[in-house]
């Protein structure tokens, strides 16, 4: 494969990975005799993203060192930047903070009448070790990967082979948004509307945000990490 089809290799390949990994474990539930297998599956959804994220990971390592760069270098600070960095992070946070949660009350709470019978579908029962795993591995993986590809590798590479800065920001700003049907998919329309549209808004910021000032993302994906704990850690209320 040429690499100028790597940037739309990996504008796909995390909704793709999200997919196939779950569809695995559905299989195994299947083998084992475990029904519903797909709704056994999407109860791991946080480790079965893990999983994704793990190989996205190292996707786009590769994809990096075949161009001749570096991933990790993503990641640099530049210091005499990091007052200015730190203050665009500032009202990049409070920007955002409204485009997370609005969107999701508002959408749950028009397609099922109550923003709270939503989570019953997304907050999905797995033991505590299961959690505890979640924990360690989500947040992480996910910080290290969702902003990366998107806007540290794709959009980036959009813009160098000519396309259009507006397609070339709004593209994967789209996909970003779109991924979470996949986090975990249902076979239920309301979720998947509810999953694919939830964090349109917010893509679209960090979008824009990142083309304009690219050195925030590891500022960013501090932030996301601890996002992404956060969400993890809720899942305990449901263990068992």
């Amino acid at each position: 494969m040429k690499p100028k089809f790597y940037p739309w290799l990996m504008l796909f390949s995390r909704i793709t990975l999200f997919f196939l990994v779950q569809a695995f474990f559905a299989l195994l539930f299947f083998i084992i005799g475990k029904t519903p297998a797909w709704e056994n599956s999407a109860n791991w959804w946080p480790l079965t993203v893990a999983m994704a994220n793990l190989i996205c990971l190292f996707l786009l390592i590769a994809v990096f060192r075949v161009e001749g760069g570096n991933y990790w270098h993503l990641f640099r600070i530049e210091r005499q930047h990091i007052w200015g960095d730190l203050l665009a992070l500032l009202v990049l946070t409070i920007l955002a903070a409204p485009l997370t949660f609005l969107p999701n009350v508002l959408l749950a709470q028009s397609l099922w009448g109550n923003s709270a019978a939503v989570g019953e579908l997304f907050y999905r029962p797995l033991p505590y070790w299961g959690v505890y795993l979640a924990i360690l591995t989500f947040p992480i993986l996910q910080g290290l990967t969702e902003t990366p590809t998107y806007f540290g590798y794709v959009m980036p590479r959009f813009e160098a082979q000519g396309m259009n800065k507006w397609l070339a920001i709004s593209i994967p700003s789209l996909v970003l948004g779109l991924q979470h049907i996949a986090m975990p998919f249902l076979f239920d329309g309301r979720f998947i509307v509810w999953r694919g549209l939830m964090f349109i808004p917010f893509a679209f910021l960090i979008g824009f945000t990142f083309h304009w000032r690219p050195r925030l993302l590891p500022y960013f994906v501090v932030i996301h990490i601890l996002m992404n704990m956060s969400t993890i850690i809720a899942f305990l209320s449901v263990a068992y």
